[in-house]
């Protein structure tokens, strides 16, 4: 990593240190250093910005480290995809109609939620509803490889089951697409770049379940079914509450666990005291079935927090998981303006080197409202590639970069 993006480092350290008082996590913030003693120790583990930060973007809401090892962002208030280097060099923009959240296959082909603008006739009347689509960019083509010049090969509409002898409920404008997962199965190739599409939105439920729901196509754009959970209590089709974000097994470069079905979801209704929840694909001798599998929540004995701990989170509205050996998993929370880090079984925090003596893991997730390098307002996605974070901090118009302190060398 170059130099100039690292400077000051000790100064930045110490920032982040002044930034890790007892009780900010998960909480608003007034960090007024002025009437406080400040902290002058170092954290062994924390994560510390990168400069310079990001701030060519109106309001970025969506992040996704691509297949193709480019970063990905989306700039809802320029209804722009942007595409990124390592270094955060733009290296092209493409205009999408109500950009909002993207996702890439390992075919290369761009995913990204939006809108389309549709005449709806009843009544002999013309109405124009904005309803939510799914447009497919193909960034291979005869021009080469460039988001400038990507084709929109297929939109999927909502409702998509839509026709003019069909009528629709008007409603159906305030159904929307929130985020996308692709699908990488090791044991069955066939379900590779299929992909899950969490939903949500006012009115009744219609042909394809639940407006609350994980949906699941295949790698045509064509709907499968959604998804319905077996748990203790019976099988649920409406078993996702306003769900959010969504990230499978799958991450780049070319990471896919086994399990690659298995989703982890998060979910935004205020009344659900588990917002986010591990979702696992079982195949056994009564079929395929989707299960909760519930991750640590209350070891003390490992950490001080935990992922499934009641109430740990207010609205996080994005998931990411590390395509590393780490498999860290990090939320974003737009309620408390924070970003959280999680060990791959759901404790909170890192588990230091070995000769710091410390056997239990150490919380790592940092935040609160502001605008310096450590804070954020309405934190709307997050992304994790070759150990740089990457944070889409939409209300400062910015995306931020930070590097574990263990991950230097």
């Amino acid at each position: 990593m170059p130099k100039k993006y690292l400077l000051p480092f000790l100064s930045v350290l110490l920032l982040a240190s002044l930034s890790a008082c007892e009780d900010y996590l998960g909480e608003r913030t007034d960090l007024d250093f002025i009437d406080i003693p400040p902290d002058n120790s170092i954290r062994q583990v924390a994560y510390v910005p990168i400069l310079p930060v990001l701030n060519q973007f109106d309001r970025p809401t969506d992040l996704t480290t691509g297949f193709d090892e480019l970063i990905y962002a989306v700039d809802a208030g320029q209804e722009e995809v942007v595409a990124m280097d390592e270094s955060g060099r733009i290296l092209a923009r493409r205009k999408v109609p109500g950009a909002t959240r993207i996702a890439q296959d390992r075919k290369f082909d761009l995913l990204v939620v939006g809108t389309k603008d549709t005449l709806y006739q009843a009544g002999g009347r013309d109405t124009l509803l904005t309803l939510s689509c799914i447009y497919r960019l193909r960034m291979i083509n005869g021009s080469g490889y460039n988001l400038a010049d990507a084709q929109i090969v297929n939109e999927v509409i909502h409702p998509f089951y839509y026709t003019q002898s069909n009528p629709i409920d008007k409603t159906v404008d305030q159904v929307r697409f929130q985020n996308i997962a692709i699908i990488g199965d090791n044991q069955d190739p066939q379900s590779n770049n299929q992909y899950y599409v969490t939903r949500s939105g006012a009115g009744s439920s219609g042909p394809l379940g639940p407006n609350d729901a994980v949906l699941y196509f295949n790698n045509q754009d064509q709907f499968i079914s959604p998804i319905s959970v077996n748990t203790s209590s019976g099988v649920f089709n409406d078993y996702f509450q306003q769900p959010s974000g969504i990230v499978t097994l799958t991450q780049p470069p070319q990471f896919t666990a086994q399990g690659g079905r298995d989703f982890i979801y998060t979910s935004t209704d205020p009344n659900n005291n588990l917002k986010v929840q591990y979702i696992q694909f079982i195949e056994g001798q009564f079929g395929a079935q989707y299960e909760p599998r519930i991750l640590a929540s209350s070891d003390t004995s490992q950490a001080d927090r935990f992922i499934n701990e009641p109430n740990r989170f207010e609205k996080p509205v994005d998931i990411a998981l590390a395509g590393d050996g780490s498999q860290y998993i990090f939320v974003t929370d737009t309620r408390t303006d924070s970003l959280y880090q999680f060990s791959f079984n759901g404790y909170e925090g890192i588990l230091p080197p070995p000769a710091s003596g410390i056997d239990r893991f150490v919380r790592a997730s940092f935040g609160g409202t502001g605008s310096s390098p450590t804070q954020f307002r309405d934190p709307s996605a997050v992304a994790y590639f070759n150990e740089i974070l990457y944070v889409a901090d939409a209300g400062n118009g910015r995306i931020l970069r930070f590097k574990l302190t263990l991950d230097f060398e």
